[in-house]
Formats: structure tokens, C-alpha cells, sequence
């Protein structure tokens, strides 16, 4: 009995596990990876942008720059904790220190989004303050995410620091991915979707017909086509249509010239004419 119970508790949990992963790949069953990213300004405009960059989410991309003496690892990640720093969506590495301490450039519980058609603008605010630049403001992110279809997920790529002015200093990331790319429209013309419901109502008659004609009514050879009597009957009358159209002889021809009859002709009595001769 307890076997029974452990097998019935067993398929009930693989039932359950299949019900949810089928909920998850239809959409019904999903969760919001970028509910963790605070706008600077909520704003529901913003918040759509941030759901087109799902895909992004829970992921460390890296860049590497190098630049005189300079030589720095800078970590993004779509709101998560860059490099396990938390709140940081952004960080700098300094790889000439041997502490390796990050310097926050953006968080993520300050987050500004932009989008167009086919990219987004993605701003954490709120990083460390300059040392001595830019009037000592915080550091900001700006990470431009640009469509590339063959890129999934994405690769980080060069990186601009700006902060000779007085204030509103920025680093500028960019970022090729797929996931903000559009749907591909579809190129399909009225009349191949036309063809494409014909073949499909054609096949779905002629499988269903050819099962009832089996199953149902136990037919066997051709007569397991659906309609077989309909449609030879059909073949029939359009041969005999091509026929009558198509053929340039006459079915009745007359005979271009008599033959020769058959029958014997009656012999006609041979007449002497041996009384004219003189005697």
C-alpha cells in the first residue's frame, strides 16, 4: 500500500512539473525579471521598455578597457548586482590594484529607460562621486542597446567616459543583442496564404475521408478515396469534354470515294455479232 502511495505522490509531482512548464513556454505562467530595477520616475512608458530587455536579465556582461596606464573591468548587469555588488548595475574594476575594489558607477534602484523601434537607452544613476571631476558629482551609466539578430544574448562593447565638463559626466556602454529587435512582419502574399489553406483543406479531406472509408464504412482498395464514385465519374465527363473539344476529326467522316462492291456481278449474255460477216 505504501508503494502504491510513494507511485501515486510521484506522478502527481511529474503531472504538476509538466503543467508548469507548459503554463511557462505559453506565457501564462511567467515572472517579471526587471521588476527589480526602480525607475528614477515611474513612469508606465519606461516600464515597457525595461520588460523588452527580460531576456537581458540575471546576466554579467564584461567589457575590458585598457588606455594608457589605465586598465579596468567594467561589469552590467539589467537589474541584478554587477559583479555580486549589490544594488550595482554597473561597476569598475580597477585590474591595477591587487584589492581589486569595484567602484559603482550606476544602480539600479535609480533606472531611466528609452527605447525606439529597434534599440534602448538604459541609464543608472546614483554611482560614487568623482574624486575630482565633474564637480564631484555621482557617476552615471549610459548603456546603449542597439537590434543585432545575430547576436543572443549579447556582447558589451566599447566604452566612453565622459567627465571633462562640469557636470552631467556619464560612461557610455554599448550593447548589440537581439532582444530588442522587432518581430519579423510576415512575407507571405495573400495568394500564397491562399494556396497554403487550400493544400491544407485538400489534405484534411482527403485523410479524413480516406479513415471514414477504412474505419466506418470497412471499404478497401480505391474505394477507400473519399466519393471514388463522384470523382470517376467526374474524370469521365471532363475526358469526354477534352475529347470533344481538343479532336479536330469529325466522329462521322464520309468516304471519299466507292469502294468496290462486294458482290458478283451478274455475267451479261455475250452477243454474236458473226451473222455480219460476209459469207
Amino acid at each position: 500500500m505504501t508503494v502504491l502511495n510513494i507511485q501515486s505522490g510521484a506522478s502527481f509531482l511529474m503531472l504538476t512539473l509538466v503543467v508548469q512548464l507548459l503554463l511557462c513556454w505559453s506565457g501564462v505562467y511567467t515572472t517579471d525579471s526587471t521588476k527589480n530595477c526602480k525607475l528614477y520616475s515611474d513612469s508606465e512608458s519606461e516600464r515597457k521598455v525595461l520588460k523588452r530587455l527580460a531576456p537581458l536579465a540575471q546576466r554579467n556582461f564584461t567589457i575590458n578597457s585598457k588606455n594608457g596606464t589605465e586598465d579596468y573591468t567594467y561589469v552590467f548587469q539589467l537589474c541584478g548586482d554587477a559583479w555580486g555588488v549589490s544594488g550595482a548595475g554597473v561597476v569598475q574594476v580597477d585590474n591595477n590594484q591587487k584589492e581589486k575594489k569595484p567602484t559603482i558607477i550606476g544602480m539600479y534602484n535609480s533606472t531611466q529607460a528609452y527605447g525606439g523601434s529597434d534599440w534602448v537607452i538604459l541609464i543608472y544613476r546614483n554611482g560614487e562621486a568623482y574624486d575630482g571631476h565633474c564637480k564631484k558629482e555621482n557617476r552615471r551609466a549610459m548603456v546603449m542597446i542597439s537590434c543585432d539578430r545575430n547576436m543572443d544574448p549579447g556582447k558589451l562593447g566599447s566604452v566612453l567616459e565622459d567627465r571633462e565638463r562640469e557636470r552631467d559626466c556619464f560612461y557610455l556602454f554599448e550593447l548589440d543583442t537581439s532582444a530588442v529587435c522587432p518581430p519579423l512582419q510576415s512575407q507571405l502574399s495573400p495568394g500564397s496564404i491562399i494556396l497554403i489553406i487550400g493544400v491544407c483543406v485538400v489534405a484534411v479531406y482527403l485523410i479524413g475521408g480516406f479513415l471514414y472509408q477504412r474505419l466506418i464504412v470497412g471499404a478497401k482498395g480505391m474505394e477507400q478515396f473519399p466519393n471514388y464514385a463522384f470523382w470517376v465519374e467526374v474524370g469521365n465527363l471532363t475526358a469526354d469534354g477534352c475529347d470533344f473539344v481538343c479532336r479536330s476529326r469529325s466522329r462521322e467522316e464520309a468516304p471519299a470515294y466507292r469502294g468496290v462492291a462486294t458482290e458478283p456481278l451478274e455475267e451479261e449474255p455475250e452477243e454474236r455479232d458473226d451473222h455480219l460477216l460476209p459469207m
